[in-house]
């Protein structure tokens, strides 16, 4: 005869989101490396946002740490009108834990050359594989959802063109690195 195993509330906690999160389950070991998708429009005042996360389980407690961060396409869409150039990337960077595959995106108040745009995208890669080395992927993940690391990025290349929008599209963790002893 099957063991009947009773589903029942267990709690699941973010720390990134300084949220708590109940999920209808057997146990925690059911749950451990399962992802949770979060819609974040309504906490970031509008800017559409999904925050995708992932859940390690031990018996006592259940943590979902974040995975991947995504602007959505709508309101890419919503910002872009004739009369402006952008400019996308995409490449991986290393933090102090992992590797993160960063895709920033960038809007420009007017047209502007190809020369301009290459500046932006170079002065955008350097900046960001730079800042990423010194920061633990918690912490990066933090910056981007506050708008911090888009803010001093920006900040950054209005040396080289003004910019109306300075956005992180998607930031992935895509592999831990080996922990140095």
């Amino acid at each position: 005869m099957a063991k009947i195993i009773k589903k029942k509330f267990h709690e699941i906690d973010i720390p990134i989101l300084n949220e708590k999160l109940e999920a209808f389950i057997g146990s925690h070991d059911e749950i451990n490396g399962k992802t949770i998708r979060f819609d974040l429009t309504r906490k970031l005042k509008g800017k559409s946002v999904d925050l995708i996360l992932k859940i390690e389980a031990t018996k006592e407690k259940a943590v979902a740490y974040p995975k991947k961060l995504i602007l959505l396409p709508f309101f890419i869409k919503h910002m872009i009108h004739s009369g402006i150039s952008y400019v996308e990337d995409s490449f991986s960077a290393e933090t102090k834990e992992d590797v993160v595959i960063v895709k920033p995106f960038l809007i420009t108040r007017k047209k502007v050359s190809r020369a301009v745009r290459n500046a932006l995208r170079n002065s955008t890669k350097n900046w960001i594989i730079d800042y990423l080395k010194e920061k633990t992927t918690e912490e990066i993940f933090s910056e981007a959802l506050s708008n911090q690391l888009q803010k001093s990025l920006s900040i950054k290349l209005k040396k080289i063109y003004p910019l109306a929008i300075c956005e992180i599209r998607i930031l992935e963790v895509k592999k831990s690195l080996p922990k140095k002893a």
